[in-house]
């Protein structure tokens, strides 16, 4: 192994494995932890935001260790391991005399850092990343059975870590078109098609229903330079701190001279080009473009050592960005070092307050997945997210959720109530209030549609709407109140009318279980001007509770 790895090396990324498991030791979760976590109670192929690689490696972690640490162990190992792909990625031969150049490099860069010892769908999609082009390179050397094996195995693990991973897979592919006519590339391909056959089967029992709200109904607003491109270019500066200068020279100063070299840069300008061109018409998330930071390591520091100028300010400027960091570490942890309020601070303390008020009972929270999930790891009690339809769909909406509170006295908690039986402050917020309900009844996955898609409203003319019931028991009518949320073209809701159905059997008084119900509906005109519309959906009350999200968007005319 000292061949490989100099024992430098081995003792700073042992340093730093040991100060990510002090780390997720003494740092609350933070809110898409809870929310990973929860998936993990239930183990599938599947979940409504992400494939399922972060569930298990929860679920692992949580099987050696209890608490934070155990949520965070696996990250902590798969980041070590980064670090040691990347440095098996990099040939020159001085390389062994720079290690420390190398560590500061690699501590220094922001996201790299936090998905280090956090677990979320991008720790998983670094280490597959790293390991993917290992693999990718042994196979241009000399291309076999095996390494099909390996690669087809890898592609489907980054594949389960996150969609995004995809891109990964086709700027790599893009590099080295004659992939097609080498017979072992094809076969792993089939390889990880047969690995992540599981979830596509998942996704085909779930009606596609995560590619549907990512690629369809995932809210936008219009474009705005300032908040879409501009958004971009500044993830670009943060995702690495002052020396992100130094970074660009790096990549931009290098050129193609084999073909992993040339995988390496067409990831990182893939990534940034596919996402650039993405800002025109949604935000990019800072987080999305983390993946580039995997070549850009091995470009940037084969540049370093070529280039002694630019290898002393990045030696520099990394060290002041570590430092940095390292401060950011502390403040994470104690919350009177940090400028200003973090997700990862007082989680236990409101979870606490909210406890003392109900014990063991439920608490339904209004239109916060993460919230619920945060209370429920914290608490140990049992609690659920009610999305109406001015939020989203998430895991909450498709899973047995619903079915463990109904018919039990719960707490409804929400930010929009102008009453409640006591307030306290969640997140930060002062604004959130508890109401007590006696017998919790909801049913959130009713599911409307119409008979036509797209329809028209300047039709005066009564349109069929089919309502399926999924519970086993029948739903009467009387408990039930419909609406229409018309929606602009960037699926915002700009106005809610209640929409008036009449049963096509007169007799009708209930909606069987597990049945279809057919009603004669005429959409109300709203008061928007209709050129000014791009969809409409269908939400239905229950019991007075405000009306949820029973419809996909259905465009209109």
């Amino acid at each position: 192994m000292t061949s490989k790895f100099p024992k430098l090396l081995l003792y700073l990324i042992g340093a730093l494995f040991v100060v990510n498991l002090l780390q997720s030791y003494f740092t609350e979760l933070i809110f898409d932890e809870a929310y990973y976590w929860y998936y993990a109670q239930q183990m599938a192929w599947g979940y409504f935001d992400h494939p399922p690689m972060v569930a298990l490696l929860i679920k692992t972690g949580s099987y050696i260790l209890p608490g934070e640490l155990g949520i965070r162990f696996v990250s902590c190992i798969l980041s070590a391991g980064t670090a040691l792909l990347l440095w098996l990625l990099i040939d020159h031969p001085k390389k062994n005399n720079f290690v420390l150049h190398f560590s500061v490099l690699l501590f220094s860069m922001v996201l790299v850092n936090a998905y280090g010892f956090f677990t979320l769908p991008d720790t998983p999609l670094l280490f597959f990343t790293a390991l993917f082009l290992y693999a990718y390179k042994k196979f241009l050397h000399r291309p076999s059975a095996v390494l099909a094996l390996a690669l087809g195995l890898i592609m489907a693990a980054l594949m389960y870590s996150k969609y995004h991973a995809l891109l990964v897979i086709v700027f790599v592919f893009l590099s080295n078109i004659k992939l097609v006519f080498n017979k072992y590339a094809w076969l792993a391909v089939g390889i990880a098609l047969l690995a992540f056959l599981p979830h596509l089967l998942w996704l085909m029992d779930n009606d596609f229903i995560s590619i549907k709200y990512h690629l369809q109904q995932r809210p936008t607003r219009a474009y705005e330079f300032k908040e879409f491109t501009l958004r971009f270019l500044i993830s670009l500066v943060a995702m690495f701190g002052l020396t992100f200068p130094w970074i660009y020279k790096s990549l931009f100063a290098t050129k193609s001279t084999d073909k992993f070299t040339n995988a390496l840069l067409y990831l990182t300008y893939g990534v940034l080009l596919f996402f650039f061109i993405s800002s025109f018409s949604k935000k990019v998330q800072t987080q999305w473009l983390v993946v580039i930071c995997i070549p850009l390591i091995v470009l940037v520091f084969t540049h370093m050592l070529k280039n002694a100028t630019d290898r002393k300010w990045l030696f520099r400027l990394g060290i002041a960005n570590g430092l940095l960091l390292l401060y950011a570490r502390f403040a994470i942890i104690f919350p009177a070092l940090s400028p200003v309020p973090y997700e990862a601070h007082g989680n236990k303390k409101w979870v606490r307050d909210v406890q003392s008020k109900v014990g063991g009972m439920p608490v339904v929270f209004e239109n916060s997945y993460r919230i619920a999930a945060m209370y429920a790891y914290y608490s140990g009690s049992l609690s659920y997210s009610l999305n109406n339809i001015r939020h989203r769909l998430n895991q909450y909406s498709i899973d047995d959720s619903e079915a463990k509170i109904q018919h039990k006295k719960i707490l409804y908690v929400s930010r929009y109530m102008s009453e409640g039986d006591f307030s306290f402050t969640i997140d930060h917020n002062p604004n959130y209030k508890g109401k007590f309900m006696d017998n919790f009844e909801s049913f959130r996955k009713l599911r409307c549609s119409f008979d036509k898609n797209p329809i028209s409203l300047a039709a005066d003319k009564d349109i069929i709407m089919k309502v399926f019931n999924p519970y086993t028991e029948s739903i009467t009518l009387d408990k039930l109140k419909f609406s229409v949320a018309y929606l602009n073209p960037y699926k915002r809701v700009e106005e809610i009318l209640p929409l008036d159905v009449e049963a096509k059997n007169q007799e009708t008084s209930a909606l069987k279980g597990k049945d279809t119900t057919y009603f004669m509906v005429k959409l109300p005109q709203p008061k928007i001007k209709i050129k000014e519309l791009g969809y409409v959906k269908v939400g239905i009350s229950e019991n007075d509770l405000y009306m949820g999200i029973n419809s996909e968007n259905i465009k209109l005319e």
